[in-house]
């Protein structure tokens, strides 16, 4: 699975929210709930207030998910520091925070030497228009919907301009949605142009995450249906 091959629905978990004292088995149970790839926080205790994990536990977790698609969601300083860890560990995509380095296109140019594909993110302060530069060199934007750090958030619909604004301009780039994103609020997420979809905790503790996936996706794919029609 590829992420950006044009513009259709990507539904991955976050898995910060689920039992990590049996990470493996919970990403398999939400890979076979349906789910396209699986989104990674690692977060370093610096750029957001939380600890999460690291390269060492991503390349424990890789040989038991062969052929799965990992995004590892990099919410720490210094980004650069990690690439190559992280793709010796066996990342598919690097998508690290526009605020965390003060150089993004080394960055952006590190993470594709090393093999991966690159994804851009931005925090719920940040404008968006400080990644139109970025835009041809990243396979993914990222808009933040929670200010990032720790899961189970509620969902900040003031950033959905901010996805209206790049689908407005960039009708096949991959746009990503992160925080408090679930049933409940995948219309507003759909409607203004997300079709990459990280749902957390409302996923993670669903009691039917695979009918919860086939409702979001359905409704994604409902309004890039109707926006391919409209052009």
């Amino acid at each position: 699975m590829a992420l950006s091959n044009g513009c259709s629905c990507k539904i991955g978990p976050s898995i910060l929210n689920a039992d990590l004292s049996s990470l493996a088995s919970e990403c398999q149970r939400l890979m076979d709930s349906g789910s396209d790839y699986l989104h990674l926080d690692v977060m370093d205790g610096h750029f957001v207030p939380n600890l999460t994990f690291g390269h060492p536990i991503v390349k424990c977790l890789r040989p038991k998910m062969p052929g799965v698609f990992f995004e590892m969601h990099m919410m720490v300083e210094n980004p650069e520091r990690w690439v190559e860890p992280m793709a010796d560990a066996g990342a598919n995509m690097y998508t690290f925070h526009y605020e965390a380095t003060s150089d993004p296109v080394s960055c952006i140019r590190k993470i594709k030497e090393a093999g991966m594909k690159v994804g851009l993110g931005i925090n719920p302060p940040t404008d968006v228009e400080v990644v139109l530069p970025y835009v041809d060199m990243v396979d993914l934007i990222l808009v933040m919907t929670v200010n990032p750090g720790f899961g189970g958030q509620a969902f900040i619909a003031d950033c959905l301009p901010k996805v209206k604004y790049l689908r407005d301009r960039y009708k096949q780039l991959d746009i990503e949605v992160d925080g408090g994103v679930g049933p409940k609020t995948i219309q507003q997420c759909a409607e203004v142009g997300a079709n990459v979809i990280v749902s957390g905790s409302a996923l993670v503790k669903h009691e039917n995450p695979r009918k919860a996936i086939i409702d979001m996706r359905s409704i994604v794919d409902e309004y890039i249906q109707k926006s391919q029609l409209e052009r």
